[in-house]
């Protein structure tokens, strides 16, 4: 999914990352025991979700009991968005504000009941397959428009597809232009290495739009997965006219409810209604506020205090992604009138030490470090059981495909097994190693650098802490070159596939600078394997496959050391109403919100 941003993985559909962001997965719809939200749960979850047909993708929404139109909400975020081009988004607090201003061929609908289907977005329905499922066939809805009152056509979204191979596109998500040309890793743009910039087209073989409604997607293999991939924030709409390349990413043009106002890197961002947003359009989204009125900056303790005082300037506020604070936990989820105001539940992400292979190339130093880690640190540090529980594999309890595994004892040692560790280490004959240890600067990440520096130095490493501002985590760490041994990442699934968590971390091929393997694993063997699985069709055997794989890569080359499966606490006001967890985006669910009167 994505990885969780604490700031995020990113947010594939599922995205939250640990701390604050990341994308699909099982949550609850609010309510109930804030956090007590355990895997028997998570696994009666809904793990794939229905395409609907022509009729499941007609506009409007279905309303919102008791909402009307009015109001502005106030939105606290700890972090500013360093990205706003669609093409750019992989972070799960992007993605949820991107529900607002950007639409997508396919989206995810939410009943009453909180069962999810993948509906036609802009398109008419979620996507008319060929028989061996290797052509897909999209006709676009009538009046879908532009900010500027423009349609909405299929030359928009013919190069919404093209740009994504242009070189500056180098943070989303890659899974469609890797079907495109039928390569993994980065081979996908030798397609069309300057995107669309210099007069060169997709050929009609790859992508077909041969009037204004149409579009028609061809790929070599079958791609059963494309109405999952096309909801994902990633491949949002870009408006061909309005596409200013690099500068796109502070100033795109609005398909969604609402349109950017304003926009103050790292201070505020203010939504007004987009009015050529036409609602009968629009299976998904609702635009009851007449503005969402976001401040940067704002910590989890602050908003936490704030949202928990229910002040009257606190009353009409929320938070996109902004979760309960580890020291407050346990007073939210005491407190019946503070819990009546929260949602909890399980997110897909899980949390990682990512070893960097190109610097720490001894497996047997790897192991020291895995063994020495403390997995219960961090889950104190973001909380307790209300923000995680340990992680003993690479995949979360709601991605099929989960196993109880534990290769490395992070959860039957949670405090770390040190004493291993420095036997281990000493048998390698590294003792007094040198260790950079680079974490998001954040009060949870603060707090658990501390606790492994401390294990790792009794383990026999000597650790520098590297602390990293958390608006340009992500894109630090992501640089193949780095200067660091270790460092946090999370990621969750972009669907209810594993396919979504192996390949985008682990697959080799996908070594580059905004890349998502942070490891710089590369196991040509692991890649083969991955583009076996891949094609299997059935679900359900792709699922066993890709969970046998994920553990055979964990125990026999160990790239990442899992430490905690994320869950999350969020909070509203008493004047906010329509609060619902979205299990797509693994937070509050912006579109659905309105100010009581």
């Amino acid at each position: 999914m994505s990885r969780f941003r604490m700031r995020t993985a990113r947010v594939s559909v599922v995205g939250l990352a640990a701390g604050a962001l990341i994308l699909t997965g099982c949550s609850s719809g609010g309510g109930g025991d804030a956090g007590d939200v355990s895997k028997d749960d998570a696994a009666k979850q809904q793990v794939r979700y229905d395409f609907g047909d022509a009729a499941a993708s007609k506009g409007p929404a279905e309303p919102v009991k008791g909402a009307k139109k009015g109001g502005d909400l106030t939105v606290y975020q700890r972090d500013s968005y360093a990205h706003l081009d669609p093409a750019q988004m992989y972070v799960s607090d992007e993605g949820t504000m991107s529900t607002l201003i950007h639409r997508r061929l396919t989206s995810y609908k939410r009943d009453s009941a909180g069962k999810y289907t993948v509906v036609g977005d802009l398109a008419t329905d979620s996507g008319q397959a060929s028989k061996d499922q290797r052509t897909w066939k999209y006709t676009l809805k009538d009046g879908i428009k532009w900010e500027d009152g423009s349609p909405i056509t299929s030359k928009d979204i013919r190069h919404t597809f093209e740009r994504q191979f242009a070189p500056f596109i180098s943070e989303g998500p890659v899974f469609i232009q890797q079907w495109m040309a039928g390569k993994s890793g980065t081979g996908y743009r030798k397609l069309l290495p300057d995107g669309p910039y210099k007069g060169d087209h997709l050929p009609d073989k790859v992508l077909e739009t041969p009037d204004d409604k149409t579009v028609i997607f061809h790929f070599k293999d079958p791609q059963p997965d494309l109405p999952y991939a096309l909801g994902m924030a990633g491949y949002a709409a870009v408006q061909e006219k309005g596409d200013t390349k690099e500068k796109y990413d502070k100033k795109p043009v609005s398909s969604g409810p609402y349109k950017i106002a304003s926009f103050k890197s790292g201070k505020s961002m203010k939504l007004v209604r987009n009015e050529e947003w036409d609602a009968k359009t629009d299976p998904v989204r609702h635009a009851y506020p007449d503005a969402h009125n976001i401040q940067f900056g704002v910590s989890y303790e602050a908003s936490t205090k704030r949202l928990v005082s229910d002040s009257a300037e606190n009353q009409t506020a929320v938070s996109y992604t902004n979760q309960v604070d580890a020291s407050s936990m346990q007073s939210v989820r005491s407190d019946p009138k503070v819990k009546d105001r929260s949602l909890s539940g399980y997110q897909p992400y899980v949390g990682k030490i990512s070893l960097n292979m190109d610097r720490l190339k001894d497996k047997k130093v790897r192991e020291a470090i895995a063994h020495a880690l403390p997995a219960q640190s961090l889950v104190q540090a973001f909380g307790g059981s209300g923000g995680g529980e340990l992680a003993g594999n690479y995949l979360s309890p709601t991605v099929a495909g989960h196993t109880e595994s534990d290769p490395y004892g992070k959860v039957e040692n949670p405090q770390g097994d040190v004493k291993k560790a420095k036997r281990i280490l000493k048998e390698a004959g590294k003792t007094g190693q040198k260790l950079t240890f680079a974490f998001q600067n954040s009060p949870e990440w603060q707090d658990y650098s501390i606790a492994a520096k401390d294990n790792l130095t009794k383990a026999g490493f000597d650790v520098q802490l590297k602390d990293i501002v958390a608006d340009t985590y992500y894109d630090q760490i992501g640089k193949v070159k780095n200067k660091y041994d270790m460092y946090h990442s999370s990621w969750g699934a972009d669907w209810p596939s594993a396919g979504t968590v192996i390949p985008p971390t682990l697959d080799g091929r996908q070594v580059q600078d905004g890349a998502s393997n942070y490891s710089h694993y590369n196991n040509p063997e692991m890649n083969k394997e991955m583009d076996r699985i891949s094609k299997i069709k059935d679900p359900d055997t792709a699922a066993k496959e890709w969970g046998k794989l994920a553990d055979k890569i964990l125990k026999e080359d160990l790239p990442d050391v899992p430490l905690m499966y994320y869950k999350q606490i969020q909070l509203y006001g008493s004047k906010v109403g329509g609060a619902v967890n979205n299990a797509v985006i693994s937070s509050i669910d912006p579109t659905q919100l309105y100010v009581k009167k």
